[in-house]
């Protein structure tokens, strides 16, 4: 599904996916043709409707190659999976041809008014991750904003959006992350789903397919596998690093780097840290996946601590990757230099809403104690 040739190919394209600003057509191609696609999509659709631990293997996988590519393949993913959570009669819809290209901004930022078995739409959304070569686009708004207001998320064809190129930015360039407006379109209802129960797994897909990743609620699967491109993009830079130290010759001491014992200290040290994530990324999942099937549905309280989890995931491999550029010259500063490109892609990540440290670490502590924590917190 995602070999060393693809992954090497997302290396050899990552220069030019920078400057493209959104992903060759090449790594649309092969991604399309890969199976990857189908990785979480239900059975009933032709899907393989695998568990989460899979794909977060493969985007971290990925990322090895390029980390923008890796966040807009891994979304395309998770996306097929949240589409799988809709209402029988959008899942026929839209997997009629099979998985498909959909961006989904989550951000409440539109409105729909109540009409004609649907709403009319409008808004604007940022982030929309790969919207350039979309099929369809999932996005947030409150729905009925004159009566009983709901967050939900809507889905709709690529066509009925307006794409604004806004995505200039300092890393994770190849996303191609521009905005998306909506301006007064119809959409039917069952093309809705409300947030409260993509939040907690409750949604009607849940209950159509019988496979227990239909039950991970929708903010520890987002953020686990958000932050995959951070932790691959910090193994990239140990291995880089490593191979680094056997080449490099220090500038004026003429002292081979790989003898220094600060050098050494530093790799040893990264190794720790990157296995000390990978034994929190499996227990985080282990304990979600445990209570998924045994039909128990997951707390607040440990999806709260599933997102403290991956914020701490893209946290620490920031830190890594700092930590052993600092020790690496002037020369990995060049922008075409791997450990360079990745730093700046991990800073980008690592500024999305669902990795906010503070607010991650905060809202776990407030749930175990029992703190009142607002009912539409992202958790």
């Amino acid at each position: 599904m995602v070999t060393a040739d693809f992954v090497a190919s997302l290396a050899q394209r990552a220069g030019d996916a920078e400057k493209l600003r959104r992903l060759p057509q090449a790594t649309v191609d092969e991604y399309r043709q890969s199976g990857l696609a189908r990785l979480l999509m239900p059975a009933r659709y032709g899907g393989r409707q695998a568990e989460f631990p899979e794909i977060f293997g493969v985007v971290r996988q990925m990322a090895h190659g390029c980390a923008s590519s890796a966040w807009t393949l891994g979304f395309y993913t998770l996306h097929n999976w949240m589409l799988a959570l809709l209402s029988e009669q959008a899942q026929d819809e839209v997997f009629a041809d099979g998985p498909v290209l959909c961006p989904a901004p989550l951000a409440p930022t539109g409105r729909g008014v109540p009409v004609d078995g649907g709403i009319r739409l409008s808004g604007r959304w940022s982030w929309a991750t790969g919207v350039m070569d979309a099929d369809w686009v999932l996005v947030g708004a409150i729905c009925d904003p004159e009566g009983s207001p709901y967050p939900a998320l809507v889905l709709l064809p690529v066509s009925d959006v307006r794409v604004e190129d806004v995505w200039h930015v300092a890393g994770m360039c190849a996303t191609g992350s521009n905005d998306v407006v909506v301006e007064d379109v119809w959409v039917p209802g069952h093309r809705l789903v409300q947030v409260i129960d993509i939040y907690s797994g409750t949604t009607p897909g849940a209950a159509l397919h019988d496979a227990p990743v239909y039950r991970w609620p929708m903010v520890p699967a987002l953020a686990l596998t958000a932050a995959m491109p951070a932790l691959g993009s910090a193994e990239l830079v140990a291995d880089t690093y490593a191979r680094r130290l056997g080449e490099r010759v220090l500038a004026y001491s003429g002292v081979a780097q790989k003898d220094q014992p600060a050098a050494q200290i530093r790799l040893g040290e990264a190794r720790v840290r990157l296995r000390a994530l990978h034994a929190l990324l499996d227990d985080t999942a282990n304990r979600i996946q445990s209570a998924v099937r045994a039909g128990q549905r997951v707390s607040r309280a440990a999806r709260a601590d599933a997102r403290a989890a991956a914020a701490h995931i893209v946290h620490e491999s920031r830190s890594v990757i700092a930590d052993l550029l600092e020790a690496s010259g002037a020369s990995a500063q060049f922008l075409d230099n791997p450990l360079q490109r990745a730093k700046r892609d991990v800073d980008v990540i690592s500024g999305h809403v669902v990795f906010d440290y503070d607010v991650s670490r905060e809202l776990a502590g407030a749930l175990e104690v029992g703190a009142k924590v607002s009912p539409i917190a992202m958790i």
